[in-house]
């Protein structure tokens, strides 16, 4: 298969690493970046460029890297034990097929962008080519070392390097483009003779170079995109990155942020235009926001669609639901997977919603609990109401019809049916169905006991 680069194209992703520093269970390359793992990002670059074949070397995590991805085309290839990245690729060899080129990737290194993978591959038709940058602070990275004229005659690794050779500011990414053809004969001439005995990828530059093949070198658009996740603090100072990008993309799409810098997108947000965001609020999964809606601070929305002209008040809580146009949602409203509400619905304050279908006009300003109901048109739900669908084994439905009203502190024990233009009395707990354009009330007679007095505490 010929890739958009313009020659037949592998990817080789290494994901073996343990990463010690990031102090945790999880395998480095599945610790989330925007909502999908490391490695995600990686592969979705790599994707764009349409290769024959991606190849993941995993290692550490064992097929807990494999059963977190779940995507269809990936050839796998275990690195066991873990000896160093040259080691690494080895493993990946028999997936190759012996022509084109093969570019090298991180799993850890998340932010590369299409356009310089694309130039780097170019690069790589004739010869060997490496994603290089220069960083004020080089340290930590392997720097690379040019001769006579300006040419690559090879890397050198912090650890190996000495006080000279580590003032040098151009650094190797890791990320590079090799002949396939080529590619098995540089691996089978390295050594471990390093600091780390290890085998470095970065040793086949000095390979090919004494084959007299020429090594070429690439610079990404940016210098964020050959940032590596090595810490906790690492992967922090990323997702900053990737959120304020996305940021600045939505308002060059017309939506207002009250301040770019406190928002996160883990995930997929599409806005309409006229769209307002204040500040504090996360979006996760895929998040439809339509037109002139307006989501107030501290909301969690996930995997939702709002309807143009809703407002979303502070500290509301989606997730898997529909508000229909002009909703007014919140404060502190909670909508659970499977509510579906119509256009110019009110859910007000600490009500929640699960698995409803509220209709247009009907509102639950305060203090309800409505779930596995059918709500009409119209309805009005008061505060303290309750749907009883639950007896401890089975859910039950209630359906709600037009234009009732149902009174406070109100107990809907399903399956139940309210007709069209019922009204239930406040305090009513309701087990029959009550009958259209009439009142229903369950009260018990009041008691009163005069002179009666309070408990007094006994003792000191």
């Amino acid at each position: 298969m010929s890739g958009s680069v313009g020659n037949i194209l592998d990817v080789v992703i290494l994901a073996a690493g343990q990463g010690k520093r990031m102090n945790s269970t999880l395998p480095k390359v599945l610790h989330p970046l925007a909502g999908k793992p490391l490695i995600s990002h990686v592969i979705f670059a790599a994707q764009s460029l349409s290769p024959r074949d991606i190849c993941v070397v995993y290692g550490h995590g064992g097929n807990a890297v494999r059963d977190a991805l779940c995507m269809p085309g990936l050839l796998w290839a275990l690195q066991e034990p873990q000896l160093g990245t040259a080691h690494a690729v080895r493993q990946a060899l028999p997936h190759l097929r012996g022509d084109g080129t093969v570019l090298i990737v991180y799993g850890d290194v998340p932010l590369i962008q299409t356009a310089t993978l694309e130039n780097l591959v170019h690069a790589a038709k004739d010869a060997l080519a490496i994603l290089t940058v220069e960083l004020s602070d080089p340290t930590g990275y392997g720097r690379i070392l040019r001769g006579a004229g300006g040419r690559i005659v090879r890397i050198v690794e912090q650890k190996d390097a000495t006080d000279e050779e580590r003032r040098v500011r151009e650094v190797n990414t890791g990320i590079m483009a090799v002949p396939v053809e080529r590619l098995g004969g540089w691996l089978a001439r390295l050594s471990n003779d390093n600091a780390q005995k290890e085998y470095y990828l970065t040793d086949i530059v000095a390979a090919a170079v004494g084959d007299g093949a020429p090594v070429s070198s690439v610079s990404p658009g940016h210098d964020w995109e050959a940032l590596g996740v090595n810490s906790q603090e690492q992967l922090a100072e990323l997702e900053r990155i990737v959120q304020r990008r996305m940021a600045g993309k939505l308002m060059e799409q017309g939506v207002r942020l009250a301040d770019p810098a406190r928002l996160d997108i883990r995930g997929e947000l599409l806005c309409g235009r006229n769209v307002f965001i204040d500040v504090n609020n996360v979006f996760e999964g895929r998040v439809e926001l339509g037109e002139n809606v307006e989501i107030e601070p501290n909301c969690v929305i996930r995997d939702s669609r709002i309807g143009a002209g809703s407002r979303i008040a502070a500290f509301t809580h989606i997730e898997d639901a529909v508000v229909g146009a002009d909703g007014v949602i919140g404060p502190y409203a909670r909508l659970r997977p499977g509510a579906e509400l119509a256009e110019n619905v009110h859910i007000g304050n600490f009500v929640e919603i699960k698995k409803s279908r509220v209709d247009a006009g009907s509102k639950a300003n305060h203090l309800a609990y409505i779930g596995d109901a059918i709500v009409g048109r119209r309805v009005n739900i008061g505060a303290g109401t309750i749907t009883c669908n639950y007896d401890g084994a089975n859910k039950f439905q209630t359906i709600i019809e037009d234009d009732a009203f149902i009174g406070s502190d109100t107990q809907l024990v399903a399956p139940v049916k309210i007709g069209r233009g019922a009204t239930l009395g406040a305090g009513t707990t309701l087990t029959k169905d009550a009958p259209p354009d009439s009142l229903t009330v369950t009260r018990q007679k009041p008691v009163f006991i005069p002179g009666w007095k309070r408990p007094v505490k006994k003792g000191n």
